[in-house]
């Protein structure tokens, strides 16, 4: 099971958490999915510094990740990017496992 941070978004969210002055030595990245959004699940991105027993946790590029199991199931494989474009900035989710995905990119079904 994998999910692939690239440096681009490791670095955004570096500079999230300083600009945030939030303690980077214990801030995870929590990724997941929740139902909703216009395709039938979302994409969820938090900072916290909690992670339950059953969390999978990894590191990369110096950010600790955690992600519950439930949502590992439809993250397996994906890969998180950053984008700073004319046409918007944000987090962008590659996800082999999506069988769609809605125009903004933030909810995908599968």
């Amino acid at each position: 099971m994998s999910i692939t941070l690239t440096p681009t978004a490791a670095r955004e969210i570096k500079t999230i958490i300083e600009q945030q002055e939030l303690d980077g030595g214990k801030i995870r990245l929590r990724i997941g999915v929740k139902g909703g959004g216009c395709s039938g699940f979302s994409y969820l991105l938090d900072l916290t510094e909690t992670a339950k027993e059953t969390d999978e946790e990894f590191e990369q590029h110096g950010i600790r990740v955690v992600c519950d199991p439930k949502s590992l199931l439809y993250l397996n494989g994906t890969t998180i990017d950053f984008k700073d474009e004319i046409m918007g900035r944000g987090f962008v989710f590659q996800n082999p496992n999506a069988t769609s995905s809605c125009g903004c990119g933030s909810s995908f079904s599968a």
